[in-house]
């Protein structure tokens, strides 16, 4: 009987959260909210890799001096202003307004990889992710692909090289500890 009781209140739970999640938006949440509990070293410093990455030098990388000569010669005048580049140089550009939350000096933030955190980035929700509870995509995280990647990474930017997206993974590698 209590096994039953604790199966119908695992339930509930995860019942609970799908509702939530239905109910949310997913809203972006932004670089500060995720480096909360993804900073620790025992949870695999993945604030600090990203910081130190390309992607989190996204949005500054468009006032160089090789982004501004690009710009010019396909007609844009400041990058850092222009929808073709911001797109995907800053976390949710286009999506509303994100001033609050989202930095465009983040550049490519976690959420532009893992998708807006309103629904999953709680401690309860991130548990029944990590313990396979609560489905992905029933809060709003996206599964990491070639498509995630490549929706960016192609012949449509102007400084696209040949994308080779298991070297890729490698590059940006920032996994969570397996728990112990």
């Amino acid at each position: 009987m209590k096994r039953i009781i604790i199966m119908l209140a695992a339930l509930a739970l995860v019942a609970s959260f799908t509702l939530m999640a239905a109910a949310e938006d997913y809203a972006f949440t932004g670089v500060k909210k995720c480096g909360m509990c993804h900073k620790k070293p025992e949870a695999g410093e993945q604030l600090r890799i990203w910081t130190e990455s390309a992607h989190a030098k996204a949005f500054t990388e468009l006032a160089s001096e090789k982004s501004l000569a690009i710009a010019k010669e396909m007609g844009i005048g400041n990058p850092q202003e222009a929808d073709e580049c911001l797109k995907c140089h800053v976390t949710g550009h286009g999506t509303g307004d994100l001033a609050a939350k989202i930095l465009p000096e983040n550049g490519v933030g976690c959420e532009s990889c893992h998708g807006a955190g309103g629904g999953y980035y709680k401690k309860a929700t991130m548990n029944g992710l990590f313990t396979g509870e609560i489905e992905p995509a029933s809060v709003g995280l996206t599964v990491i692909d070639e498509a995630t990647c490549t929706a960016c990474h192609n012949e449509e930017s102007p400084t696209f090289v040949e994308f080779n997206y298991e070297e890729a993974l490698k590059e940006i590698a920032h996994p969570v500890p397996a728990a112990e």
